[in-house]
C-alpha cells in the first residue's frame, strides 16, 4: 500500500492511496490539475482512479470535487449528509455514490471502513483503508479525541493523524474568541499535545509510521508539531509531516 498526501491543511486537503491495483482519492480541496501534476511527479495519475471519497463538506476538502470528476473521470462517493450540503456546488456530474457513516466500502480487494466523527461538518467521517491485512488510518478533522480512537489506532500499520494547533499559538494569535472556542471545542480540531498523547498511548509496536496532518497556518508550525510528538514518543515511531504546500510521500506500508 502506498499513500501520497498531495496537500494537507486549512488551505486544502487531498490524499491518494493505492493498494492491490485499486486507486483511491480522499478529499478534493486543491485544484484538480494541480493535484494530478503533483501525483504525476510520483509516478501516478488521477485519471481513471476508482473513487474520490469525501470526508465532509468543508470547502478545504470538497471545493474541486466536481472538477476531479469531470477532468479525470473519478467517481464521487460521500455520505448522504455531505452530499446534501455540497450537491449544488458540484456542477455537472454522474450520479454520486452515497453511503452511511460507519459503513464499509469495497473496491476490489480493498476495504474502506468509514468512521463517524464529531467534527462540525455535515456527515463527517474518517477512514481506515485495508488490503491484505495492512491497515492505514486517515484520521483528520476529528472534532475531539472521541471514544474508540484508542481502540482503533493499535490496529493500524500507519496513520495520517490530525495535529492542528499549538495551544499557546492559538491563545496568543489573531483569532477572535468565538473561533478559538470552535477550534478547541468538541466539533473542532485536536492539538499537537492531544495527538501526541493519543499516539503515545496507542503506539504498541504495530504502527510503522505516523504522518502529522492538517496543521494550521496561523496556529501551528511543523517544528512545533514534531517537537510535541517527539517529546511524547521519543524514538518509538518514525514521524512525517504532511505539507500545506506540496506533496508528501509516497509513504509505504
Amino acid at each position: 500500500m502506498f499513500v501520497v498526501s498531495l496537500q494537507s491543511g486549512s488551505n486544502g486537503n487531498c490524499i491518494y492511496v493505492e493498494a492491490g491495483g485499486v486507486r483511491l482519492v480522499f478529499d478534493a480541496g486543491i485544484g484538480a490539475r494541480e493535484a494530478d501534476r503533483r501525483l504525476r511527479a510520483t509516478g501516478g495519475t488521477l485519471r481513471g482512479a476508482d473513487a474520490l471519497i469525501l470526508s465532509h463538506n468543508h470547502s478545504d476538502h470538497v471545493r474541486s470535487a466536481g472538477a476531479f470528476h469531470r477532468l479525470f473521470g473519478v467517481p464521487l462517493c460521500m455520505t448522504h449528509g455531505t452530499y446534501q450540503a455540497v450537491r449544488f456546488g458540484l456542477g455537472s456530474t454522474a450520479p454520486v455514490g452515497c453511503f452511511r457513516p460507519g459503513h464499509a466500502l469495497r473496491f476490489g480487494d480493498v476495504t474502506v471502513q468509514t468512521i463517524p466523527t464529531p467534527h462540525d461538518g455535515a456527515g463527517g467521517v474518517a477512514f481506515v483503508i485495508e488490503h491484505e491485512g495492512r491497515r492505514l488510518g486517515i484520521l483528520t478533522d476529528l472534532g475531539h479525541v472521541f471514544a474508540g480512537l484508542k481502540r482503533l489506532i493499535p490496529t493500524l500499520d500507519a496513520v495520517l493523524i490530525e495535529s492542528n494547533y499549538d495551544p499557546e499559538m492559538l491563545a496568543g494569535g489573531p483569532y477572535p474568541d468565538y473561533l478559538q472556542d470552535r477550534i478547541r471545542g468538541p466539533g473542532g480540531h485536536i492539538s499537537n499535545a492531544e495527538s501526541a498523547a493519543l499516539l503515545r498511548a496507542c503506539a504498541n509496536g504495530r504502527l510503522q509510521w505516523a504522518c502529522l496532518a492538517h496543521l494550521s497556518a496561523n496556529n501551528n508550525t511543523p517544528a512545533l508539531a514534531l517537537a510535541a510528538h517527539q517529546g511524547a514518543l521519543g524514538d518509538r515511531l518514525p514521524l512525517h509531516v504532511a505539507s500545506r504546500h506540496e506533496s508528501t510521500g509516497p509513504l509505504a506500508i
